[in-house]
């Protein structure tokens, strides 16, 4: 179902780099195969040396500056001071309109998609220079953590998780609208089953995965987060926080240092 060309011309096209305090930050586009490009900036250390990679794959909070690629610039930056490149990939939910435009008859062809585009965005990070495939993290918050169960169900090579915030199943957001009633309803759970995260995120392991979810989240509720959690295989933990869906600084900092130890980063 996610399979794809792997010799597809991704056909990069650079945007600019700055370097600046250390750290390189290098944004292009590259092509999809289902005819539309993606923005992505790559922020790596500007020096000599053996890195450690993390994919960053953003939420959807659309009254929120940073419901975008640019959610974890700043952990980002910290992180090339440490010894990661990372990669900030725009997604389809990227477009604040997104959810509004969308139907339930586009999601399931979407989902596919969208893990597609995050496999090559995980070929793209991979092709960077210096960086070492044995210490690659994927971290993603909300849509970002659930598309990157899937991804991880087909794909083996992020030897570590954090997912952030995610609900077990697709329709519980994706009938927030448009709604469906009786039959309809029905058949496009039915439908989405298979994809649903709960669904595939035994198959990470062995991976280790960091589950973070908040004690006063409206979109995933405490049930719902341990449903999650409990789905999954050891090696596994979760911790819980004081905050609704947007976390709170507690987490930045308990995800950097948990990604720091696992990466076998430089703790100054």
């Amino acid at each position: 179902m996610f399979d794809y060309d792997k010799n597809f011309p991704l056909d990069l096209r650079e945007v600019g780099t700055r370097v600046e305090d250390g750290i390189a930050r290098r944004l292009f586009s590259f092509a999809t195969p289902f005819g539309y490009r993606r923005v992505a900036q790559i922020i790596r250390p500007d020096r000599d040396g053996s890195f450690a990679a993390i994919l960053y794959v953003h939420w959807l909070e659309p009254e929120a500056h940073d419901s975008n690629r640019t959610q974890f610039i700043n952990e980002a930056s910290e992180m090339a001071k440490r010894g990661a490149v990372s990669l900030l990939v725009e997604t389809m939910w990227s477009d604040r309109d997104w959810f509004l435009k969308r139907t339930q008859a586009d999601d399931e062809r979407n989902s596919i998609q969208q893990v597609i585009e995050l496999r090559i965005a995980m070929d793209v990070l991979l092709a960077q220079p210096n960086v070492d495939a044995r210490r690659f993290a994927y971290v993603g918050h909300d849509f970002g953590a659930m598309y990157g169960a899937l991804a991880g169900s087909v794909d083996p090579r992020p030897t570590h998780y954090v997912l952030m915030a995610g609900t077990p199943r697709f329709p519980e957001w994706y009938l927030y609208y448009p709604k469906l009633e009786g039959d309809a309803r029905a058949q496009f759970i039915a439908q989405m089953q298979p994809l649903d995260p709960i669904t595939r995120v035994a198959q990470i392991a062995p991976a280790p995965i960091l589950f973070q979810f908040a004690t006063n989240d409206p979109h995933v509720p405490q049930n719902r987060a341990q449903e999650f959690f409990d789905a999954a295989r050891d090696p596994k933990e979760l911790r819980w926080y004081a905050a609704g869906h947007g976390l709170n600084e507690q987490a930045t900092r308990e995800r950097v240092a948990w990604v720091i130890e696992k990466l076998l980063l430089d703790f100054r």
